[in-house]
């Protein structure tokens, strides 16, 4: 499709490259003010509904209960100050 396109193209190489240079802006532009539109509400990327699963019989919300809250862990350096010595300027 693309070697007939080239050929059927006038005016030798300029006008095969500026030819091929329209076509593919045409393209575009055609994709972006009428297709993407016409399509967007078509897809679902702007339907985000977040629930509560109800039906959970047993109460398991799958979380493990035993697991840290996240300030129950310690760290293995000080985060109050900068603990790295100043670097050295032996040349």
């Amino acid at each position: 499709m693309y070697s007939w396109i080239w050929r059927k193209l006038p005016l030798g190489l300029p006008g095969k490259l500026i030819g091929s240079l329209l076509l593919t802006t045409a393209t575009v532009a055609l994709l972006w003010y009428v297709v993407f539109p016409w399509a967007e509400p078509l897809l679902p990327f702007d339907d985000v509904q977040v629930t509560q699963d109800s039906g959970n019989p047993g109460g398991d919300s799958g979380v493990d209960q035993n697991a840290p809250t996240g300030t129950d862990h310690e760290l293995p350096y000080d985060t109050d100050q900068n603990n790295t010595p100043p670097p050295s300027s032996d040349q």
